[in-house]
């Protein structure tokens, strides 16, 4: 038996069955996904102690190290499989992102510095220059012989890249665009590699020609000497310094006056200046041709949505291996001390997690294959990449708020050990905290979301006569009357009525999970579609406060949506499952995800009337149930996960408190029975009123 199974073991409750276990590593294989090899693969460089994070450095260490770091990646060739073949890549545009995320687990800033690098830099010279621009650059930025910037965000404007005022402004005497950021907002910031490390940039600004501004395109820009490491003429920048996190990545400023580039640096994929300064675009709408652009660089949500679910994965095995030795109070025995993992609420606070987790990475799988159907070109069409997109936006959001909520949660639940930046909760955490904002805001994200919940909706009734919008009208005040006059309340309630059972067994059927999850997203999506409707036939202003009168509605219903995915993945995942005991572990977790999202949300439920009360209250009982259940495979479902202690490094999940424990009890254990043991002071007391009472 293997020590997590020895360890899982020992610290069941009494009367679980020992030999009652899943197949770890049949669930393991299943959690490794399609590009199970490129993993492990990862997962062999994570452990490898230099690429690992030193607690400690000061943040001009810590950039050198992970600068060093990035060049180990090279020498791996752990960085060239999405690149071009004949360049010497893979072009295995799923297996590199799958390989990317494991990154997080040796250090995120290398993760995230190898994302700028490779990720992002590199992949916007692949997506939107020419061949002959791939050829030109992309060696040296595989090689890291041209280490680069990804210069988008700005001062002024974050999300908002479509209102960026950075211009390129194409002189049609020299051929070359010119660079300019007119104002301190226009400013590039928060951009990795711009403080020390970048030679390059792919720069975003506003391509203007003839007169005509053509809206936002990338510009490769030279921004340093590669001898001196000076400045180019009229490029400057200025270092970021201290962040709450990520602090081996060299962030800065970066702003330009007047800096002139040749025509033929602008990356011409999507649009193109001839040398006469004529734009041309195979792409007519300048909308359409942008959010192409933008398209292309979406692997950064993708990656993001896969390291910070491979963050909570490490965070849960941290927590619920203490969780499985540590021992605090006597509750049901005079001489032992309870394991903490029996407690139910430690088992609501790190199980719901868990079970999320587990939906998260099912669902970033599905992801992932979708993200190198359209990249591979297999699944390409407008409507995969806007799917794509929609996708990623639901995802990542969810997974990186997520793991921000685990690594907080499983801190705490370590009590101050887990405060210890050995046991890495709180280095992770203030790493991981930017996740949720960069590459897309996850509330703007939600909102992008949305409005392609939105568009889906109002495309079923584009070209329907009006005697089906009335009929659908008539349902719809149908689905209201039954609603909210109660009258679902009382079909369930007489359905279920002496039977808190019948009420158990209904909400943890599989379809009825998924009527409930799914309904609360078709209706939200319709409340505001309908609220919504009639918007764009206002004034600008008039349409703009309706639609803000209505945001939190809209976002709301997309992380309704998202959670749905989730849900989905999940139970699509169960079906792979071939070992009955596993599959039947998996479907508890499966269903306390399903359930914590309708407890969640239960008030929802109760006011749209779609649950009655008495049903309700069976929710929270039956996760509980859940609860009992699932702990004797705790161990076995974060060691699943696959992660050794090479990758975790946190001495609380190494087994020492267990031994602490163990010394521990024997001490007193040896104590007793030596007779020697000083008698408690409460007993001696009992004894004296006792021995009184019979005088």
């Amino acid at each position: 038996m293997s020590e997590s199974k020895v360890a899982a073991s020992e610290s069941r409750p009494s009367g679980a069955d020992q030999s009652d276990h899943i197949d770890t590593a049949e669930l393991g294989e299943l959690l490794l996904g399609e590009w199970a090899s490129t993993r492990k693969l990862a997962r062999e460089l994570a452990a490898l102690p230099d690429v690992h994070k030193v607690e400690g450095l000061t943040h001009f260490e810590h950039r050198e190290r992970a600068f060093r770091q990035l060049k180990l990646l090279v020498d791996a060739k752990a960085v060239h499989r999405a690149f071009p073949k004949r360049l010497g890549g893979d072009e295995d545009h799923g297996g590199n992102i799958a390989g990317f995320e494991e990154l997080v687990t040796a250090d995120p800033s290398l993760q995230i510095k190898a994302g700028v690098q490779w990720g992002l830099f590199g992949a916007a010279v692949m997506h939107l220059g020419s061949q002959e621009h791939q050829d030109k650059w992309l060696p040296g930025i595989m090689s890291l012989e041209i280490p680069g910037c990804f210069a988008m965000t700005e001062t002024g404007h974050g999300s908002d890249v479509a209102s960026i005022a950075t211009t390129a402004t194409y002189d049609e005497a020299t051929e070359e665009f010119v660079i300019h950021t007119p104002f301190r907002a226009a400013w590039k910031d928060y951009i990795g590699n711009a403080a020390i490390d970048g030679l390059a940039a792919v720069v975003f600004a506003q391509l203007v020609t003839k007169g005509v501004n053509h809206g936002v395109h990338a510009f490769y820009v030279q921004l340093r000497d590669p001898q001196t490491h000076e400045f180019m003429p009229g490029v400057g920048g200025e270092d970021d310094g201290i962040k709450g996190g990520l602090n081996g990545i060299d962030n800065g400023r970066l702003h330009f006056n007047q800096v002139r580039v040749p025509r033929t640096h602008l990356l011409n994929r999507y649009g193109n200046v001839d040398a006469e300064g004529n734009y041309s675009s195979a792409i007519a709408s300048p909308g359409r041709r942008f959010f192409t652009m933008i398209g292309t660089l979406v692997q950064g949500r993708v990656s993001l949505d896969g390291a910070a679910v491979a963050a909570s994965k490490i965070a849960l095995k941290i927590a619920i291996q203490y969780a499985s030795e540590r021992r605090q109070f006597n509750a049901s025995s005079d001489t032992e001390e309870e394991v903490l993992l029996d407690y139910q609420r430690h088992q609501r606070r790190l199980f719901s997690r868990l079970a999320t987790t587990y939906a998260a990475s099912f669902a970033h799988e599905q992801l992932l294959k979708k993200f190198d159907g359209v990249f591979s070109g297999a699944h390409d069409t407008d409507e995969d990449r806007q799917d794509l997109e929609t996708l990623a936006a639901a995802l990542k959001s969810l997974s990186t708020w997520h793991a921000l909520d685990t690594l907080q949660e499983a801190r705490e639940a370590c009590g101050g050990s887990g405060f210890l930046i050995e046991n890495r909760f709180a280095s992770l955490r203030a790493d991981l905290d930017i996740y949720a904002t960069f590459e897309g805001d996850n509330t703007i994200l939600l909102q992008l979301v949305a409005k392609r919940l939105l568009a889906d909706y109002a495309k079923e009734f584009r070209n329907v006569d009006f005697g089906v919008l009335a009929r659908f009208a008539v349902s719809q005040a149908t689905d209201v009357a039954v609603n909210k006059t109660g009258l679902r309340q009382v079909a369930q309630f007489v359905a279920d009525t002496g039977s808190v059972q019948r009420s158990a067994i209904a909400l943890k059927d599989e379809e009825s999970q998924r009527a409930l999850l799914t309904e609360r997203v078709e209706a939200m999506v319709a409340e505001v579609g309908n609220a919504l409707k009639d918007a764009a036939k206002l004034p600008q202003a008039k349409a703009a406060a309706v639609f803000n009168q209505h945001q939190d509605e809209l976002i709301e219903a997309a992380r309704a949506h998202a959670e749905l995915l989730q849900w989905e993945a999940f139970t699509e995942g169960l079906a792979k499952v071939s070992d009955p005991k596993t599959k039947e572990v998996l479907t508890w977790v499966r269903d306390l995800f399903g359930l914590g999202l309708i407890e969640k949300h239960l008030s929802w439920y109760l006011m749209n009337g779609r649950l009655s009360m008495q049903r309700a209250r069976t929710v929270g009982d039956y996760i509980n149930r859940l609860l009992t259940k699932i702990r004797p495979h705790a161990l076995e479902l974060v060691d699943a996960f696959g992660y050794t202690q090479e990758h975790l490094r946190a001495p609380i999940s190494s087994g020492a408190e267990k031994q602490r424990q163990d010394e521990a009890a024997d001490y007193f254990r040896k104590q007793r029975a030596s007779g020697s043991a000083p008698i408690d002071e409460k007993i001696l007391l009992l004894k004296q009123k006792q021995a009184s009472k019979k005088r």
